[in-house]
This record gives C-alpha cells, sequence and structure tokens, in this order.
C-alpha cells in the first residue's frame, strides 16, 4: 500500500502517540531513587486512586500489556481443566497469540457468537447448562470474559453487564473484562465505573491505559479481593512484575490524575462520532455496527478504497477484500482536521 506525505493514523489508537501529560510524569519519576518491584509511592498511589475512581476496596497491580494482565487475570480465575467462555471475536480468542491459554497452564478458550461482539446473558446460560459442569470427560465451566468496550466497537451497558454477572453468580464462575478502552466505554455510557465493574459482579478488570495515551502501561484490578491474593506470584512467575516499577506507575498516576484518562477518551468518543456522521452520508457507504467507542466499521465503494490506497492515511481492512470493509480508530489526538481529510479523500 502506498503512503505519501505525512502519515494521518486511523489504524489503531496503539500507534498514537504518548500523551504530554504522561510522558512527563515518566520523566518526573526519573529524577532518583525509589524502591523496587512496586514498593515505591507512585504504585501504592495509583491503588488508592482506583479506589477513589470505583469507590471500593480494590488491589491494583501495574503490569506492560493488554496480554499480560488478561492472561494473568485469567490465571487466578480457572484451574488448568477449566472453561473460559468469550466472545468468538474477543482479543483473548483472535490476537493473544495462546496466551490465556498458557497462563491458565491450559485452560480451554469456548468462543460464543452475539451481536454487535458482544456476549448475551441468555446465551452463556444455555451454553452453561448444557456444558456437562461436573462430568469427567468435559472442561468445567470457570469464567467468562467480556470486553468493554467491544471489538466491533460496541458497548455493555450497566444491566447487560449485570445479566451476565447473575449468570456466572448462578453457575459459580468468574467474571472478567477486558477493558483495554474501558475509558472509552465509560465515556459513551456516562455512568459510574463502579455500575459496569463491581456492582454487576465484574470480579477483575484489565484496566487499559496504552491505547489510550499511556507509553505502555495497563492495571489489574481486583474487586474480589479473594481472587487477588496468588496474583503476586502469578505476575513474578510470568515476568511481569518489573524492578523499576515506577515508571509504569508513573504513567498510571498521571493517567487517573485529574480526569485525564476521561478527556483522552472523550476526544477519541468524539472525532469517531463525527467521523462516522461523515461516513453516513457518504454515497454508497455504510456503517456496519453502533458507533459507541472510537472504532469505526464501515463498507466503502471502490471508487473511495481506491483513494484511500493511494493517500497518506494509515487504516485497516477487515473481512474479506472482496466486501470493501475497514476499520478506522480514532485516537486521544484525533483532530477534526484529520476527520475532515479522511471524508474528503473517501467523498
Amino acid at each position: 500500500m502506498v503512503k505519501t506525505g505525512n502519515l494521518v493514523n486511523f489504524a489503531s489508537d496503539n500507534a498514537a502517540p504518548v500523551a504530554p501529560k504522561i510522558l512527563s510524569a515518566i520523566q518526573k519519576a526519573n529524577g532518583g531513587a525509589m524502591p523496587s518491584y512496586g514498593n515505591d509511592p507512585l504504585t501504592k498511589g495509583v491503588e488508592d486512586k482506583l479506589k477513589d475512581i470505583f469507590e471500593c476496596d480494590l488491589r491494583a497491580f501495574p503490569v506492560a500489556t493488554g496480554t499480560a494482565a488478561n492472561a494473568l487475570s485469567l490465571s487466578v480465575m480457572v484451574p488448568p481443566f477449566g472453561a473460559i467462555y468469550c466472545h468468538r471475536l474477543a482479543h483473548i480468542e483472535q490476537d493473544e497469540c495462546g496466551a490465556p491459554e498458557f497462563y491458565t497452564n491450559g485452560a480451554k478458550l469456548v468462543p460464543l457468537d452475539g451481536d454487535g461482539g458482544k456476549l448475551a446473558a441468555t446465551e452463556l446460560e444455555r451454553v452453561i447448562a448444557l456444558a456437562g459442569a461436573g462430568y469427567v470427560h468435559h472442561v468445567q465451566p470457570a469464567a467468562i470474559s467480556i470486553t468493554q468496550a467491544g471489538e466491533c466497537g460496541t458497548v455493555y451497558r450497566p444491566d447487560e453487564i449485570a445479566e451476565i454477572g447473575l449468570v456466572a453468580q448462578k453457575h459459580g464462575l468468574g467474571l472478567h473484562m477486558d477493558g483495554a478502552r474501558f475509558a472509552n466505554a465509560l465515556e459513551f455510557l456516562g455512568c459510574a465505573p463502579a455500575d459496569i465493574t463491581w456492582r454487576a459482579g465484574v470480579d477483575v478488570l484489565s484496566f487499559g491505559a496504552t491505547k489510550n495515551g499511556a507509553m505502555g502501561a495497563e492495571a489489574v484490578v481486583f474487586f474480589n479481593m479473594e481472587r487477588a491474593r496468588e496474583f503476586e506470584f502469578r505476575r513474578k512467575r510470568g515476568a511481569h512484575l518489573f524492578s523499576k516499577m515506577r515508571y509504569l506507575s508513573a504513567q498510571l498516576d498521571a493517567y487517573l490524575t485529574d480526569n485525564l484518562w476521561r478527556s483522552l477518551a472523550a476526544n477519541a468518543n468524539r472525532q469517531a462520532a463525527r467521523l462516522a456522521a461523515g461516513i453516513a452520508n457518504t454515497p454508497g457507504a455504510k456503517l456496519l455496527y453502533p458507533v459507541e467507542a472510537n472504532m469505526i466499521f464501515a463498507r466503502l465503494p471502490e471508487v473511495a478504497l481506491e483513494c484511500l490506497a493511494v493517500s497518506n492515511i494509515l487504516y485497516y481492512r477487515s473481512g474479506q477484500d472482496r466486501e470493501g470493509n475497514v476499520r478506522l480508530v480514532t485516537s486521544w489526538n484525533t483532530s477534526e482536521h484529520d476527520i475532515d481529510h479522511l471524508l474528503k479523500v473517501i467523498a
């Protein structure tokens, strides 16, 4: 794919730069010695801030990647003979190279269908009821993992999560949330963070920051304190206990200060809505899913695809090439000028 001029990124929020306040916080953390392995005041401060944000007692552990957050979270929730129910498009199923299975010592992912990339409580109940709990020849139901916001850019409402939480509780399963774009989902919903986590039955949250302006930092947040007991050992054994943890925690500390995480996500969502409106008004173009966070899935006419292919715009083709589907992702630093430029190219 030929690209000319200064590149404009709509390929992924991972491609965006580090937010200036977060970069400054890393530099500030570099101003002297601090205790190692997470025994520094920044790491403690991150946990305290998360307690305030979620309005509850909790444990929080910084890690460097979303894959580590998801895989290590699940490792304390399921036995090796356990089943983890997730959507067929979930990141843990599609994009983590077997890490969840590896860190759980062989637990099985059970992918399910669901409209808009979301699991439905009724389908979970049906599948789990038929799973053969207690039958020695079958993997045993152990956990449910949902993604907020999901892989199609759609967002679970509080009542949808609560219904899934009730299914998990009924069958004695843990409920994990992959929140790589948690801030974007929260900005769309406008509710309290607690309303879509522990109040709805979520036990463990992979709290994302990297896609929303951090250099490389996530937090594994345990609302179920019992499940946190062995996580420190799992993190160390999995090579994700950083000796200089302050540099991860400095990112998270800045991210959570003065609602920076919310304002960064709000811009990404706002620009996604602007882009979606423009695509909806483009002749021959069609939005494939409701735009509820910062991802747009659209089907574009051939002439628009040809123009994109020789533009300076980075984007992602999804589905079969012949379908003309694209995924466009806005970021914390996407501007109205970026949106207008893309819409001009595909007009």
